[in-house]
């Protein structure tokens, strides 16, 4: 097996990323400056990247395939098209950025701040997200059914026309998220906040399990007196 090629502290561009890609392979960035760097079209499969500011950075149809990030800060970091299959991104901050198309099957994001994030027609097969700031988020039509989902804020989040049969949520917030077209049937909302339901939405829930007292939280919240 080769041995990475680590490479810190350095404040790189396009220029630098490209002859580090004709170097030894794969390679480990540690506490480097990629911001607003364009990478688009780069092959960095495998590439680890560590600590990293990657705020307004273009990875536009990059090959990420089997990179892993961690502690980095990307707020608005462009990902469109690119393949992030089998990534694992742990505790970094990705605040706004823009995952549209991106290829995430087997992805893994773990402790991230997705707050705004763009996943618009992704490719999210067997994604996963766990202990993930994810308020605002733009995730429509997503498949969580029969996952189990552990402390997501969902938060405002757009998941119009998601999937969570038989999914359960323990310690997530779906407070005041779209939810128009979704299916929860089966879904086990016991450990999940509930809060700022439309009366429109409360037919989404059928077949859904909650517990009692969030039962008369949401009556009380859709105007229905519980004595």
């Amino acid at each position: 097996m080769m041995s990475e090629a680590i490479v810190s502290d350095q404040q790189l561009e396009r220029r630098g990323i490209a002859a580090l890609i004709e170097g030894p392979h794969p390679v480990h960035l540690v506490d480097c400056d990629l911001e607003e760097a364009d990478l688009s079209g780069l092959d960095l499969e495998g590439w680890v990247f560590d600590r990293c500011t990657l705020r307004n950075t273009r990875f536009d149809d990059a090959n990420l395939e089997g990179t892993r990030w961690q502690s980095c800060r990307g707020g608005f970091a462009l990902f469109p098209g690119a393949d992030l299959s089998d990534a694992e991104i742990t505790a970094c901050d990705f605040n706004n950025a823009v995952f549209r198309r991106t290829r995430l099957t087997s992805a893994r994001f773990r402790g991230c701040k997705l707050t705004g994030a763009d996943f618009s027609d992704a490719r999210a097969l067997d994604v996963s997200f766990e202990e993930t700031l994810m308020i605002n988020v733009k995730l429509q039509g997503h498949s969580f059914r029969k996952q189990k989902l552990v402390r997501l804020d969902f938060g405002q989040a757009d998941l119009r026309k998601c999937d969570f049969r038989a999914a359960t949520l323990d310690g997530c917030s779906l407070r005041d998220a779209q939810l128009t077209g979704s299916r929860f049937e089966g879904a086990d909302l016991r450990g999940a906040d509930l809060g700022g339901l439309r009366l429109v939405d409360a037919t989404l829930f059928k077949g859904a399990f909650i517990s009692a007292s969030q039962a008369g939280q949401l009556l009380a919240e859709l105007g229905l007196k519980v004595s």
